[in-house]
């Protein structure tokens, strides 16, 4: 049964299960990527034999493979994923930056241009459960932003196959290649390459504590997006929130995993209590039932702020959750209130599936209090910054001294020398 607390009786680091890396997984991921670097290919089929239970004669997926799982899937899904690609799509493109030039009238030209990273990595996991809106969610703002090759890893099942509603995702959202590799071994074969495995310049997606150590390890050979932590929810409910929707909500993100955090923090003790009881009906209904109940009882948390709402706010910006459910009356006051969030849900008809599959915003979010300085997922991860500068020779003639003082001031005077030498007779 999930725990109820009076605000102050838990402290608000404590609120969210907040460690995912269990003892020894730095060890294995390090001694996994080595074997990678040195075997390439060969680690992969033994990798996918051990973990994956599956002898495989090809890493990659076959264009035939995936028109196979594409006629396979429910044509009324298809749709489903076209239309939520239009979403996602719409949403991204507005993120899209131009580069920029300041040309001043006495010879300096400054700016800055936008180039997008030439490969990206996608990881898809493929483990307790698949995630064809991660395909759409990582692949769509790097073909906005013009990313020229996007290569997907994704674990295959016991039968050397991809899961068909991500194979199919993968066609719609025009993934480039695919290969049949998961876990930490994934993670090294995009950063390093293999044989058959393109090595990459970015690696984004989520995964397991395996796969967010090895994201960690491979960081400064390759780019990642972030270190994703468990799931997390934070539901602020006012009193006139329906329970019903409540708990459903705070279930959503539960039955992601054991170590997913799902809280409630509202201004009504009685809310706290029914939305508790309407968990314990919930919970035995769902399919993925043992996960969720581990999930609300070790991780769980009810948090009443009697009273007083803004308190509530207060508690959600010192959390800083992945995602913020604002259940309440007029949502869009507190819109400004709220300062550290992944991603907002407005009102009590906005449950937090709607951003995962369908709105528009990535569901790619920052986990375990990051939210406090990092971002969603979005075209700026796919793009890099280049500034340039140009001086006429007039131009550096006026601030050539300005710059070898500055340059002396800190003991370079090679730095010092390359501004004046142009100017001694």
């Amino acid at each position: 049964m999930i725990k109820i607390y009076k605000y102050g009786e838990v402290s608000n680091n404590e609120i969210f299960a907040r460690d995912n890396i269990a003892s020894g997984v730095e060890a294995v991921v390090s001694a996994i990527i080595e074997n990678v670097k040195q075997n390439g290919d060969k680690a992969l089929f033994e990798y996918a034999e051990k973990f994956d239970k599956v002898t495989l004669s090809s890493l990659e997926v076959s264009e035939k493979e995936i028109e196979d799982a594409f006629n396979s899937v429910d044509p009324e899904f298809i749709e489903i994923v076209k239309e939520a690609k239009e979403n996602i799509t719409r949403f991204h493109k507005n993120q899209v930056r131009d580069g920029f030039k300041i040309k001043e009238e006495n010879g300096v030209v400054v700016g800055q241009k936008v180039t997008p990273i030439e490969k990206v990595g996608l990881y898809v996991p493929g483990g307790t459960a698949a995630y064809p809106s991660t395909v759409l969610m990582d692949s769509i703002p790097a073909k906005i932003a013009g990313c020229s090759e996007i290569v997907m890893v994704t674990p295959p099942s016991k039968d050397g196959k991809v899961n068909p509603a991500i194979l199919a995702s993968a066609k719609i959202a025009g993934v480039d290649r695919i290969f049949k590799v998961g876990g930490a071994q994934a993670v090294a074969a995009l950063a390093y390459g293999t044989e058959s495995i393109p090595c990459v310049d970015k690696i984004v997606g989520p995964g397991n504590a395996y796969v967010a150590e090895a994201k960690k390890q491979v960081f400064g050979k390759v780019s990642i997006d972030m270190i994703a932590g468990p799931s997390e929810i934070l539901v602020v409910a006012d009193k006139t929130a329906n329970p019903v929707y409540v708990a459903a909500d705070l279930l959503s993100q539960a039955e992601h995993d054991k170590m997913a955090s799902a809280v409630l923090v509202t201004d009504s003790y009685e809310l706290a209590l029914a939305v508790s009881d309407e968990l314990e009906k919930q919970i035995p209904l769902l399919p993925r039932e043992e996960i969720a109940r581990y999930s609300i009882d070790k991780n769980g948390k009810i948090i009443v702020a009697e009273n007083d709402l803004m308190l509530a706010i207060d508690i959600a910006n010192e959390i800083a959750p992945e995602h913020l459910e604002l259940a309440v009356d007029n949502p869009f006051d507190y819109l400004d209130k709220v300062k550290h969030a992944g991603s907002i849900f407005m009102g009590k008809y906005c449950p937090e599936a709607l951003g995962d599959y369908f709105a528009g915003p990535n569901h790619t979010l920052p986990t375990s209090g990051s939210a406090r300085f990092s971002s969603p997922l979005s075209v700026d991860d796919f793009v890099k910054k280049t500034q340039f500068t140009y001086y006429t020779k007039e131009a550096l003639e006026r601030v050539a001294d300005k710059v070898a003082t500055f340059a002396e001031k800190e003991g370079l005077h090679a730095h010092a020398k390359s501004a004046t030498i142009r100017f001694e007779k």
